[in-house]
């Protein structure tokens, strides 16, 4: 059964650790879909790829396994990308 960009992208948007999602230099980390583009999740045959602008201070380690908790196991490998880093909005 191939992953749901739709359901992966409203799992990732709730973490602490992610500010955003974030499509990569180019756009290129995307599911386009009838109608709609879900920035941020690529599923591809054999991998999906989630883009998320970091929130400080969160690490990246912590930021990736956060990531793949949300999102659960899948059929295929995932790949965290961390494209940006987003200050706190705490002093």
């Amino acid at each position: 059964m191939t992953p749901d960009a739709v359901v992966i992208a409203a799992a990732v948007a709730g973490l602490p650790e992610v500010a955003g999602p974030h499509g990569g230099r180019v756009g290129e980390i995307a599911t386009l879909l009838p109608g709609r583009r879900v920035a941020g999740v690529r599923v591809a045959d054999g991998e999906v790829t989630i883009g998320v602008v970091l929130r400080h201070p969160a690490t990246a380690t912590d930021a990736a396994a956060a990531v793949r908790a949300a999102v659960g196991p899948l059929d295929r490998p995932v790949h965290v990308f961390i494209g940006d880093l987003a200050a706190s909005t705490t002093p």
